[in-house]
């Protein structure tokens, strides 16, 4: 059954909720199955070694993660209006795949989490969309066919899921966000089993 890789940096919990919620609506496509994967924390001490597999959560992301899958979701919580230093990381680290055109048309979105309603949430998952794009990926976003974009007074843009986390970071998903990620991982699956030879 073909995979949509949800991929994400969580640090306080909130997009990895949103992580779920995506993989909620890839799971609603028929004929589609979501892999929820992870990142590791990029370590200030170069002889730092974090373990294969996390204590807790999802296992960490491989290459073989993205070069097997049909569509990926890419979510980092909004660092300063940008994506987070171990995503970053991370997607550096995928030359190989760029080399080898191995995500070249292939379904994306992108989604995050930010502390304040203007904390850079758009520019963020613009952030994110610009690796995608060098990588030959589709990109797609949600639109305002999805009445919750245009009643939300939290999270959700049309460039991606978002999501409002407060100044403690302790602000669960409401149902509004909640709903633009089941259904941005939904239209994400869709494109996918579309373009899915």
């Amino acid at each position: 059954m073909p995979e949509i890789l949800v991929l994400y940096d969580s640090r306080h919990g909130n997009v990895a909720a949103m992580a779920r919620c995506v993989a909620r609506g890839v799971e609603r496509a028929a004929g589609m199955q979501a892999c929820v994967r992870t990142i590791p924390p990029v370590s200030t001490t170069c002889e730092a070694v974090d373990p294969p597999i996390p204590p807790d959560g999802p296992p960490y992301a491989t290459h073989e993660d993205l070069g097997r899958c049909a569509g990926l979701a890419l979510g980092s919580p909004t660092r300063f209006g940008n994506m987070t230093t171990a995503m970053k990381h991370f997607i550096d680290s995928t030359s190989a795949l760029w080399l080898s055109g191995k995500l070249a048309g292939k379904p994306a979105a992108v989604f995050t989490s930010s502390s304040s309603m203007h904390g850079g949430q758009e520019t963020t998952l613009i952030s994110m969309m610009l690796p995608l794009l060098h990588h030959g990926m589709l990109v797609c976003g949600l639109p305002y066919g999805e009445p919750e974009l245009m009643r939300t007074r939290s999270g959700g843009t049309p460039y991606g899921a978002s999501h409002v986390a407060g100044p403690d970071s302790s602000r669960p998903l409401d149902d509004d966000e909640e709903r633009l990620c089941i259904a941005l991982g939904l239209r994400l699956a869709m494109l996918a089993r579309r373009l899915t030879p």
